[in-house]
C-alpha cells in the first residue's frame, strides 16, 4: 500500500488535542487493512519524525436515521502515534 492509502486523514478533537499537547501523540484515522508497522513507517516517511509507539482501535459504525430509515455508519480504524521527544507534526490548526 502507498503511504497515502495508509494514513487517510488526522483527527481534531479535543481528546486529540489534549493528547498531543500532553504526550506528545497524534491521532489518525487510517486503512482497516494496515497494521502498526505500516503505520510507523507512513508517518516517519509522511512527517518526517521518529515514532516511538503506535496503537490502533477498530471503531465501530454507528446506527443514523435519515426520513425514517435506520442506516448504519461503516467501521473505521483509529492509530495513535507517539512521537519521540523533541519531533512534532504541524498539522496546520
Amino acid at each position: 500500500m502507498d503511504y497515502y492509502q495508509i494514513i487517510k486523514k488526522p483527527l481534531h478533537s479535543e481528546k486529540s488535542v489534549g493528547d498531543r499537547e500532553l504526550t506528545n501523540s497524534f491521532h489518525f484515522e487510517v486503512n482497516k487493512k494496515a497494521n502498526k508497522i505500516q503505520i510507523k513507517e507512513a508517518v516517519e516517511k509522511l512527517f518526517e519524525v521518529k515514532v516511538e509507539n503506535v496503537r490502533t482501535l477498530n471503531r465501530k459504525g454507528k446506527k443514523r436515521s435519515y426520513r425514517n430509515k435506520v442506516y448504519k455508519t461503516s467501521c473505521w480504524k483509529k492509530a495513535i502515534v507517539t512521537l519521540k521527544e523533541g519531533d512534532t507534526i504541524d498539522l496546520g490548526y
